[in-house]
């Protein structure tokens, strides 16, 4: 007979065997969900925009912009520009400097006048234009003198019948006053042709104020600088230029004794 094994028995009387080693079963992996296509009728949602950061009510763009106008106290290279121009067109301002003066503001004055339109001294859209236009007055002079228009306010210095010089002026204002005789009188600046009689190298003071270098050509009315030249008639009756200009005719001999002025 073989021999039999008997288990081996525990303390507690149960069999104990061995247990054979068992693989813990790897657990189905969950498949990955497939994406489902966009529905073609539904309607994009739009990627919100931007906003920029308040500029404190001003356009960036505006602030950057030219000025659209030139007027006194302004300067830089749009002023020497527009001196340029009215110089090559006959209105005087002395040397093109870059500064809007008060000699460029008579100049433009008289081109405003020229062209028939407002009188205020400021270069916008429609001195622009006649400036672009080359609006010049004319003259009814043949030779040589001075011509004074009552209707536009300007003194032309004629040459060779060709308008050289074009100033801006304020003759007589048409209102009463009392003459240096003490009579009333109206303020008037005579039509009609004359010759200049007279020229005083410095101020002529009376009681209605004083008339710096005048060249009298009719009685007591002359051509002669004032530091008050405004865009109407605003004088008792003679032309008034200003000091720059008057002196600028007296540097070139502008109104000799003897020549003519005319005043239409």
């Amino acid at each position: 007979m073989s021999a039999s094994v008997a288990p081996s028995v525990s303390s507690t009387g149960a069999p104990t065997t061995a247990p054979s080693s068992t693989t813990t079963p790897t657990g189905t992996p969950t498949p990955t969900a497939t994406p489902r296509p966009p529905d073609p009728t539904a309607t994009p949602t739009p990627a919100p925009t931007a906003k920029r950061a308040p500029t404190g009510g001003k356009t960036p763009s505006a602030t950057n912009a030219p000025r659209p106008t030139l007027s006194r106290g302004d300067s830089g290279a749009r002023v020497r520009e527009l001196q340029g121009r009215l110089s090559e067109l006959g209105y005087w301002l002395e040397e093109p400097d870059g500064s809007f003066g008060p000699l460029t503001q008579q100049a433009v004055l008289a081109l405003q006048k020229a062209a028939g339109i407002r009188r205020d001294g400021v270069v916008g859209p429609k001195t622009t234009r006649a400036l672009a236009d080359r609006i010049r007055p004319g003259t009814t002079l043949k030779g040589d003198g001075v011509e004074i228009d009552l209707g536009r306010q300007l003194l032309l210095v004629v040459r060779d019948g060709e308008v050289r010089t074009i100033l801006n002026t304020s003759t007589g204002n048409g209102q009463e006053y009392t003459s240096t005789a003490g009579n009333r009188a109206v303020a008037t600046t005579p039509r009609g042709r004359f010759t200049v009689y007279r020229a005083v190298d410095g101020p002529v003071t009376n009681s209605l104020g004083e008339l710096w270098r005048p060249r009298f050509f009719h009685r007591g009315i002359a051509v002669h600088g004032s530091g008050h030249i405004p865009a109407w008639p605003d004088s008792h009756g003679c032309a008034r230029l200003s000091t720059a200009a008057i002196d600028m005719i007296w540097a070139r001999d502008l109104m000799p004794i003897g020549s003519r002025v005319v005043v239409r």
